[in-house]
C-alpha cells in the first residue's frame, strides 16, 4: 500500500518534464530566430540563446535517463 503512489508520482513528474521540454524547445527556437534576425553582434542575445540551449539539452538528457517518451 505504501508503494502504490510510486507509479502515480512518476507519471505526474514525467508529464511535468515533458511539458517543460516543450516550453524550452519553443524558447530555444525563439532565441535562435531572434539571433538570426540580429544585425550587430550583441552578447546578451547570444548568451540568452546559449542559456536556453543548455536548459533544453539538460531536460532532454534527464528525459533520456528516466526513459520518458515524448509525444
Amino acid at each position: 500500500m505504501l508503494f502504490s503512489r510510486k507509479g502515480k508520482l512518476k507519471k505526474e513528474f514525467d508529464e511535468k518534464l515533458v511539458s517543460s521540454i516543450k516550453e524550452t524547445k519553443e524558447d530555444l527556437h525563439n532565441a535562435k530566430v531572434f539571433e538570426e534576425l540580429m544585425d550587430d553582434y550583441n552578447l546578451d542575445i547570444i548568451a540568452e540563446r546559449k542559456r536556453a540551449e543548455s536548459i533544453h539539452y539538460y531536460l532532454y538528457k534527464e528525459a533520456r535517463i528516466r526513459r520518458v517518451l515524448i509525444k
